[in-house]
């Protein structure tokens, strides 16, 4: 007899009569994933998949932390294993995974996306397989977001991209409105020589000019930004293990490009002083085009020198970082309201040691007339997760205002992390549907759909201005 799945529950995570109702109508709310790593090229070539490994574990540094964790040879995981092999080296640690995140996200999605409600261990592991797989024969990239009613997807994109498939996508019939977002991190890697010096040929081939002048660099900068809204980006993006403060002068931070242009090595302080003013810069372009800015603060990358230099980067060897924020964060927000060029700001942040902190900042630099204009973002990486979820809401409800949050997205490069939105779903129905229920909130369900419903959806239509497609 095999185990009941609790991803099965209809009521899964909805305790109350009021969360149930709440979420009756939060459920039934379009998606709108304004931060992603979906591949852009994936989605304009409506991809398909050979198999479960190939769309469920192929790149997935979750999983694949996970399987290290529990004593799996890395053959089985990113080596020459076979694709049946390492599924069934997934399927027999499932059983391992209780009460981690994974073991409810991987059921969500065997269950939402091919109707799978079987545990999935060992044993259920051959039926599985061959059922899923028989299933992606019909599936795709573009009947995935049509089958999740994704109205709007925001991708992650260095300045250097073409963005040829984003044009495609533009003119194709495709229904989910497909937006890139500006990531210029690799301008600022200039204590990286080879690194640096590689990204700015690329801009110079994009832009069709040379960028040996500081000047032109910026000039360079600022025609993709334009390239960029010009197909609908209202967003950019920075990955920072922490913000760089005000910045530096121009004439110190052309010292330091020059340098770098070279491969002249620049010492700590220079690097402080020309990532901060460079971020400034970004902060501008952006406040100019009434874009909304995105850091995500405190991730610890590529902990580990082996696993690094045998599989790159993203493979599963980073972590929560402990570095100090604040003084550095709140001296870049008011370097820019200073300059009347503080755009919409989203701060996502991985220590959950400096929620309230991070959320007591965005309440510093409300205004303009616009609510909500800047975010304490959704639980990222690490902690979005039930728990995670849980603090972040908790402390924007404590220290801002929940009704003006944007809510939820899936941070994935995988097309089967739709259910994500759901989970999160799920969970802010049941913290309202408690409170409702204790006598914490009044009982106005009619209020209380309209506040869930804005938050799972409507608020980020509203907020990032980029036209979600008819779903």
């Amino acid at each position: 007899m095999r185990h009941t799945n609790p991803i099965t529950n209809p009521d899964f995570l909805l305790s109350t009569d009021a969360a149930k109702e709440l979420y009756a109508a939060a459920g039934n709310e379009p998606i709108y994933d304004y931060h992603c790593h979906l591949s852009p090229e994936e989605i304009a070539g409506d991809k398909q998949w050979t198999n479960l490994t190939d769309i469920w574990l192929r790149g997935d540094h979750y999983k694949w932390r996970a399987l290290r964790a529990a004593g799996v040879q890395e053959k089985y995981i990113t080596g020459n294993a076979t694709d049946l092999e390492k599924f069934c080296a997934f399927a027999e640690t499932m059983p391992k995974l209780l009460r981690n995140p994974l073991w409810h996200w991987s059921h969500l999605e065997l269950s939402r996306v091919f109707g799978i409600h079987d545990v999935l261990d060992s044993s259920s592991a051959q039926h599985i397989w061959e059922n899923a797989n028989a299933q992606l024969e019909k599936i795709s990239a573009q009947s995935l977001l049509k089958r999740f009613r994704v109205a709007a997807i925001g991708t992650t994109d260095d300045p250097c991209d073409s963005l040829t498939h984003h044009v495609n996508i533009a003119n194709s019939t495709l229904e989910t409105r497909v937006y890139p977002a500006f990531r210029p991190d690799k301008a600022l890697t200039v204590n990286q020589p080879e690194v640096f010096q590689d990204w700015i040929k690329r801009l110079e081939q994009i832009v069709g000019f040379s960028c040996k002048d500081f000047d032109a660099f910026l000039k360079a900068i600022a025609s993709r930004h334009n390239f960029f809204h010009g197909l609908g980006s209202r967003l950019s993006d920075h990955g920072l293990a922490q913000c760089f403060g005000r910045g530096g002068t121009k004439d110190q931070t052309k010292k330091v490009y020059d340098a770098a242009i070279k491969g002249d090595a620049v010492s700590d302080e220079e690097l402080q002083a020309y990532r901060g003013y460079m971020m400034v810069y970004f902060g501008e372009l952006d406040a100019q085009k009434k874009w909304t800015k995105q850091l995500h603060l405190g991730a610890f990358r590529n902990t580990n020198s082996r696993g690094l230099q045998q599989l790159g980067p993203d493979a599963g060897y980073d972590s929560i970082g402990d570095l100090p924020q604040m003084e550095m964060l709140i001296g870049y927000l008011d370097e820019l309201d200073k300059r009347h060029s503080l755009p919409k700001t989203v701060l996502y942040n991985l220590n959950p040691s400096d929620n309230y902190a991070i959320a007591a900042a965005c309440g510093n630099f409300q205004g303009d007339g616009i609510a909500g204009k800047i975010q304490f973002g959704s639980g990222w990486w690490f902690l979005d997760q039930l728990d995670g979820m849980r603090w972040q809401i908790n402390t924007l409800s404590q220290i801002g205002l929940l009704t003006n949050f944007v809510g939820m997205l899936t941070d994935s490069r995988s097309f089967l992390s739709y259910p994500r939105h759901e989970y999160f779903r799920r969970l802010l129905c049941s913290i309202i549907g408690n409170d409702i229920e204790q006598g914490l909130l009044p009982n106005d369900v009619a209020a209380m759909k309209d506040m869930v419903c804005r938050i799972s959806y409507r608020n980020a239509v509203q907020y990032f201005d980029m036209e979600p497609g008819n779903v």
